[in-house]
């Protein structure tokens, strides 16, 4: 099912008292936007940099928000349970903002494929879609879709990419082994499993072919654009007419995608802003 960005954000109601706590951190000016898209959060996996994220929630504003997938692994969750009170909170975040007028857009991923079925429904003010047309402000038309479906190895060979699950898994505890580790020395979060793949010659070629495909499906469609997220890559490249915009993910890199009042988008490297606040306060400390 094709949603289109025309309808209009739902008026804010009376915010539930379970929803209204207030921020441990006390009050901080938000970073104001007209559009944000996440991506791979993978709640129910020990992988998912969920305290990362709910710091990211409550530093921003934004007109629309779209969720573009992988956002809860029912793949992993079907395997064991695993739901820590940091993946509550990002689950209660995302509703508050609905609840406070920001239109939420959940695009299906495949990790959570089964909630496919539900297009076209709404859960607490967070509408479920398949894909969308979103159109910038400053007008170009942008095909958002979580991107699973131009992946040959998810659509022809499901046994390997539940085969590369299990070896992606592995890699992601390594890297939470190796954060710990990091936490104790007083160093900030820095993704192990992302450098790697980063360096990994195939893993290259694999995102540079996805790109080209994801493009393909824009300009067929006679569109301006892209926005996808699936491969963990977070990426603005011009591609022929075509603009292709990856969301990365909130596992490895902890990065969005975000739309001024203009229409013009960045990559917003919530981890970076992170570590450079880290660094600054240690600085102002010595």
């Amino acid at each position: 099912m094709l949603q289109t960005d025309t309808k209009a954000p739902a008026p804010a109601g009376r915010i539930p008292a379970w929803l209204d706590l207030p921020d441990p951190r006390g009050f901080r000016p938000k970073r104001k936007f007209r559009t944000i898209w996440i991506s791979d959060v993978h709640l129910g996996t020990r992988g998912c940099n969920a305290t990362l994220l709910v710091d990211f929630l409550r530093s921003v504003e934004c007109e629309t928000l779209y969720l573009v997938g992988d956002i809860i692994d029912g793949w992993r969750l079907k395997k064991g349970w695993y739901w820590p009170d940091a993946h509550n909170e990002v689950v209660r975040r995302v509703l508050k903002m609905a609840h406070r007028g920001t239109r939420v857009v959940f695009v299906a991923g495949n990790h959570d494929e089964l909630l496919r079925d539900y297009a076209g429904m709404s859960f607490g003010g967070v509408e479920l879609v398949l894909e969308a047309v979103h159109t910038t402000a400053d007008g170009r038309r942008l095909l958002v879709t979580h991107g699973d479906r131009f992946d040959a190895v998810v659509v022809c060979h499901r046994w390997l990419a539940f085969a590369g699950d299990h070896a992606y898994a592995a890699m992601l505890r390594i890297n939470i082994a190796f954060n710990a580790v990091r936490r104790r020395l007083k160093l900030p979060y820095w993704s192990l499993s992302a450098y790697v793949k980063q360096r990994v010659k195939n893993a290259v070629q694999y995102i540079s072919s996805y790109e080209e495909a994801v493009a393909h499906e824009a300009m067929e469609r006679g569109l301006d654009g892209i926005v996808c997220g699936h491969i963990h890559s977070a990426e603005i490249r011009q591609i022929g007419d075509i603009t292709y915009y990856n969301d990365g993910d909130w596992v490895e890199s902890c990065t969005a995608l975000v739309e001024d009042r203009l229409g013009q988008i960045t990559i917003l490297d919530w981890a970076e802003q992170c570590r450079a606040e880290a660094a600054g306060k240690l600085e102002a400390a010595a």
